[in-house]
């Protein structure tokens, strides 16, 4: 194999594959990268058995032929090749060596058996459709905060991914849950998707997708899935995921959306009062009591080792007062969702969950239990 690109492609392509290999793997191969060179194009690609990236890159292609190399290598080494840089990657004759060369720099480099190198199985379908980037990117993002981290509760290390009954018909919902809050994204259900099986993309995957979607400025994402795989698509790469093999639960049954004390708060300014408040609160809780009355809120904390803070906002809030507690990093992370200028917050009691809006946008929904402060 014989093959010439450009160090910014090179660079791009490793940068996703090196984000999928396992650096502290047991299988040695699967710390490599598949390099295939054929006709005017070279593919990379990377797995850890549970996820599979392809990246293909436009290549002057001398010899056809594909090797493995250390993926974490050549991505360190295309980060120090100059820019504008072309790199010439070619086997050596035995084949147990990659040769790289970017002008006077050479690098030498082991290499595994291709045949070694474990291929995701192809998988039938049940749909295939097609969502706008930015629209893909708005459900991910928006939810990806909310999955827990809690291994023993596996089906909540993801994002359930459906198709859902929303106000005005059939939505292609994103939801996840750690158990003390819960985020729901809604976008408008595509064409093809409405035999979709609902799914709950690993939290690797969600963050994966994110990256190759953070490069596409406008354009679609190709979406396939079945009961056990998903597919995201776009003209340069494909990413194949597992799904968690669980039951996500019936998350409608905590939402509350018939709580009626309405607050409407700057949201950039909450954020930032929280933050400034919860300096002094106990790393183990990090709690913030937040005390409602007519237009007015006060966030207070006291720790009895730390000392105590209290900062106090104008807002709009015209039901009888209230004094509830949060974790003060679960009302941060809600706050750094809104793309709209204000939250507004619906409050039933003290020991009952909150529901939090973006202004009057009722397709992104967050809610948060409050805590004993």
């Amino acid at each position: 194999m014989k093959v010439n690109i450009e160090r910014g492609a090179l660079l791009k392509a490793m940068g996703q594959a090196q984000s999928v290999v396992e650096r502290r793997g047991t299988i040695p191969i699967l710390a490599n990268v598949l390099i295939e060179a054929a006709e005017d194009t070279a593919r990379f690609r990377a797995t850890d058995l549970d996820i599979e990236v392809v990246d293909k890159v436009p290549a002057r292609v001398e010899t056809a032929g594909a090797t493995t190399v250390a993926a974490h290598l050549l991505h360190d080494i295309a980060r120090k090749l100059p820019d504008g840089a072309l790199v010439e990657l070619a086997t050596t004759p035995s084949g147990d060596r990659l040769d790289i060369r970017a002008g006077r720099v050479h690098f030498s480099l082991a290499t595994l058996p291709k045949e070694d190198f474990p291929v995701m199985a192809s998988a039938e379908y049940d749909a295939n459709f097609a969502v706008p980037a930015a629209t893909l990117a708005r459900l991910f993002e928006k939810t990806r905060f909310a999955i827990s981290t809690e291994e023993t509760r596996y089906y909540l290390n993801g994002v359930y991914f459906h198709v859902a009954e929303g106000e005005g018909g059939k939505v292609l919902r994103a939801v996840a849950t750690d158990g003390h809050r819960l985020a729901l994204v809604e976008a408008p259900l595509p064409a093809g998707a409405e035999a979709m099986p609902g799914v709950i993309v690993p939290r690797k995957t969600v963050q994966e997708v994110l990256k190759i979607v953070g490069d596409i400025d406008e354009g679609d994402v190709a979406v396939s899935v079945s009961e056990t795989k998903i597919r995201f698509s776009t003209p340069d790469v494909q990413l194949t995921s597992k799904v968690i093999d669980g039951q996500f639960p019936e998350y409608a049954r905590v939402i509350p959306y018939g709580n009626t004390r309405r607050l409407e708060v700057d949201a950039e300014e909450f954020a930032r009062a929280v933050d400034r408040v919860s300096v002094v609160s106990a790393e183990r809780t990090r709690a913030v009591k937040l005390m409602l009355d007519e237009d007015r809120l006060v966030l207070s904390v006291n720790s009895p080792e730390s000392g105590a803070a209290e900062e106090e906002l104008a807002v709009a809030y015209a039901d009888e007062p209230l004094e509830i507690g949060f974790n003060a990093r679960y009302l941060t992370e809600i706050a750094g969702q809104m793309d709209r200028e204000n939250a507004v917050f619906f409050f039933e009691g003290p020991s009952n969950p909150t529901l939090v809006r973006e202004g009057n946008d009722t397709s992104a929904i967050y809610v948060v239990m409050p805590m004993r402060v």
